[in-house]
């Protein structure tokens, strides 16, 4: 297996390049088609996503998928060069296992990225431009991703503010089912935080805001319902969890109103989420029993120690994509060098044949014993001209850097790699 990898991506190419090297739906099949269309690209898959763009192929050169990027895009090559990584083999096998596992993703831990490799993979099969060795690589990786998150923490810490929302209120809650969640203002951010614990159990939706109009509009993105802002007071109770981003000058929830809402609800739990700046919500809310308020900084505080722990995954990560990088290897080579050797031999005993039979008439003088003799000689010098480089390759068989070798020997005896 030749493996030829390039790429940009978030950490070395900025958005505009990222942009212009980037293949829509449309335009990838027939850039896959393009690309195994040329000589020496047997296999090839593209992933393309907002924050990499990254051409895998069963290729001995990565020259040539440069020389397509460019070409493809119709981009001069000294525009993105410097922004293009390659990887060859092993080092191509490892960064494949990493952005699978999401350890070079911008976010360490993420799991989109393995889902949009599924599906990469789906559309390259689809358009038939992956064979045996893509599809070994692939569906390892996936394997592999699966087995660091399972072995790792690497995706169970909150790194955003949903995340951490989601987090504190399992911390407070338990059981976020049958939970209500209450919208104060329309920012992204608040919606994001909501959208994410309505995927993590909450059942119902209010949603609050200046404009009554926007208030509806994001009521309907959850199946909730738009309460006046001039009247949630008035349902607020209703609400297990608050989020509040409206941008006001003042206080707009202060420590008695929130000591009338826990006495209105009868002194159950209550989760508030203030991120905006400046504060919609009394800081001394804190002292009130059952009432747990978090402010930006504070949720900034929990992903600052989330992402240190995530780290430390990572680095049990790293140490799993090594081993299964090594396995991996080792169980291609031996694939491919058992077959190499096979045809080896079958070569050469075809040359040794071809070369009696061609001078068969030079040979007609001779008695069945000479001819027997000649038949037993040139097989000997067959066999030493072919043990050292069978030997070598079986010592290869259990070396990751052994497909180097496999494709020297290929070239010097002119044999073509199985289909």
């Amino acid at each position: 297996m030749q493996l030829a990898l390039v790429g940009v991506s978030h950490k070395t190419a900025p958005v505009e390049i990222r942009e212009r090297l980037a293949f829509n739906s449309e335009a990838l099949r027939l850039a896959l088609k393009s690309l195994t269309g040329r000589q020496d690209v047997s296999e090839a898959m593209i992933l393309s996503t907002c924050n990499r763009v990254e051409v895998v192929a069963e290729s001995p050169d990565d020259r040539l998928i440069r020389e397509f990027l460019c070409e493809f895009h119709e981009i001069p090559h000294d525009v993105v060069s410097k922004h293009l990584y390659s990887f060859r083999n092993v080092d191509a096998i490892r960064h494949v296992f990493r952005v699978a596992a999401s350890l070079d993703s911008m976010m360490i831990g993420e799991p989109q990225i393995l889902g949009q490799i599924k599906e990469a993979f789906r559309i390259a099969a689809d358009a038939g431009t992956v064979g045996m060795h893509l599809s070994a690589l692939m569906n390892r990786a996936f394997a592999v991703a699966k087995k660091v998150r399972s072995e790792t923490g690497i995706s169970q810490f909150a790194v955003s503010i949903g995340y951490a929302a989601v987090e504190l209120a399992r911390k407070i809650f338990g059981d976020l089912s049958g939970k209500t969640v209450m919208i104060i203002g329309a920012s992204k951010m608040g919606e994001l935080a909501a959208k994410h614990l309505k995927r993590n159990g909450v059942s119902s939706v209010l949603v609050t805001n200046r404009t009554f109009e926007r208030a509806v509009e994001l009521a309907q993105v959850f199946e909730g319902a738009a309460v006046p802002f001039e009247h949630f007071v008035d349902h607020i109770d209703r609400a297990d969890i608050v989020i509040s981003s409206t941008g006001a000058p003042h206080f707009i929830i202060t420590k008695m109103l929130a000591e009338q809402i826990i006495h209105r609800r009868k002194n159950r739990p209550m989760f508030l989420i203030d991120i905006a700046v400046p504060r919609d919500i009394d800081p001394a809310v804190n002292e009130i029993d059952n009432a747990f308020l978090y402010d930006i900084d504070d949720l900034q505080q929990v992903i600052d120690a989330n992402l240190k722990e995530r780290m430390k995954e990572a680095s049990k990560a790293e140490e799993i994509i090594d081993s299964e990088v090594q396995a991996f290897c080792v169980k291609m080579q031996s694939r491919e060098v058992v077959p190499t050797i096979v045809q080896l031999r079958d070569s050469l005993e075809k040359l040794r044949r071809d070369e009696i039979e061609r001078n068969r008439r030079h040979l007609k003088d001779l008695s069945p014993e000479q001819q027997a003799a000649v038949d037993h000689i040139t097989k000997s010098m067959v066999n030493k001209i072919l043990h050292t480089p069978i030997e070598t390759l079986k010592q290869m068989a259990h070396d990751p850097t052994g497909a180097d070798l496999v494709e020297v020997v290929r070239r010097i005896f002119n044999i073509k790699p199985l289909q």
